[in-house]
């Protein structure tokens, strides 16, 4: 076993999860590499050392730009805002060290291919973190679909929903201002992502993007609070897929249904340990979808715990990732997503918003 010394850019919540599964990944997946959290960066010296004692970094900075030229930093995690993705993960691949990026890949489209360009250069390890993809129902489906279980797809709906802004009195923050923190660029990427992992490429979309509450106590809105489209998947199968930040009721409302020839899936991230399958076998009397608990015969759920239907949860989605990206590193193959897989997340997203705009299928292609 190999010590890496991992240097994470942003302390918060995102920061903390990725924090929690370097220090645990070795442990759990029995890991070739063994992190070492080396370095954290934050937006002040203050808010850095308290993060560097809470999480037990070996040290703290408040410039991502020490923290990556660090020697002793081997390779990096940003989970920063978006408008920083591409500075940080240019200057990274520049001296060639490995980058997972939290989603979505930039704040743009043109980010995201600047990014993709330059760690492809950089023949780095690079990923993209889509985690919610990685729970083991999740994975259970797209083996199911992969093995054609339930045949042919002929249809997909997806939904990213939540309500922390369900209430118009909420105050503006940050999260009101800019489309990269409204609701295409925070919650669609995860769904999207979902949609091309579990039946493929994306040909055409029609897009409706809309503000519903336009002010909120303290500022003026400039983003989007919800959005629909529908699409053409390469396969041939048709989709809708739903993104809305004021769901009323809607916690993690990350579901998607699959109809095929031979059955259907369905899932809900709210009840992440269990996926409903329907087979079209045996006596129509007895047929209904059967709901299965995930246990240790599913993807990477053995490594958390041996009793079925126990379940995994948030955090462990992120130790997951963690093994996939010390995987890359070590191996130098790419492992999914990978910058250019965030990539077409992001034109599938800028698509979306010029169908919004005229009110026109596009072609994805174009973008």
């Amino acid at each position: 076993m190999k010590e890496l010394g991992v240097g994470i850019i942003g302390g918060g919540y995102m920061g903390k999860a990725h924090a929690v599964a370097m220090s645990s990944v070795g442990a759990v997946f029995n890991t070739g590499l063994r992190p070492r959290l080396e370095m954290v960066c934050a937006s002040s010296p203050e808010s850095a050392e308290r993060y560097r004692q809470a999480y037990g970094f070996a040290r703290s900075t408040d410039d991502w730009r020490v923290l990556v030229s660090d020697p002793k930093v081997e390779a990096i995690v940003i989970a920063s805002p978006q408008e920083t993705h591409r500075e940080i993960a240019e200057a990274a691949f520049a001296v060639g060290k490995p980058v997972l990026c939290e989603k979505p890949l930039g704040a743009s489209m043109q980010d995201s291919a600047a990014m993709v360009a330059s760690a492809e250069s950089s023949g780095a390890a690079n990923m993209v973190g889509f985690n919610y993809i990685r729970t083991p129902a999740s994975q259970y489906a797209c083996n199911l679909i992969a093995d054609g279980v339930i045949g042919d797809i002929t249809w997909f709906r997806g939904e990213h929903t939540e309500d922390f802004f369900a209430d118009p009195k909420a105050p503006a923050t940050w999260r009101t201002t800019g489309m990269a923190n409204g609701t295409m660029g925070d919650l669609a990427p995860h769904m999207i992502n979902a949609a091309l992992a579990l039946i493929g490429p994306i040909e055409r979309v029609m897009g409706a993007v809309e503000t519903v509450h336009k002010t909120r106590p303290g500022g003026e809105v400039t983003n989007d609070d919800h959005a629909q489209m529908m699409c053409r998947f390469k396969n041939g199968a048709m989709g809708h897929l739903f993104f809305s930040r004021i769901a009323t009721g809607r916690k993690m409302g990350y579901a998607y249904e699959i109809t095929g020839t031979k059955g259907a899936i369905r899932f809900d991230q709210e009840d992440q340990n269990a996926i409903w399958l329907y087979k079209m076998d045996g006596p129509e009397a007895e047929r209904g979808f059967r709901k299965i608990l995930t246990g240790p015969a599913h993807p990477d759920y053995e490594p958390f715990c041996q009793g079925p239907g126990h379940g995994t949860g948030y955090q462990d989605q992120i130790i997951i990732e963690a093994r996939d990206f010390l995987q890359a590193i070590e191996t130098g193959e790419p492992v999914w997503p990978t910058f250019r897989d965030g990539h077409e997340v992001n034109r599938v997203i800028a698509a979306v918003l010029a169908s919004s705009d005229d009110e026109t299928w596009k072609d994805i292609n174009r973008f």
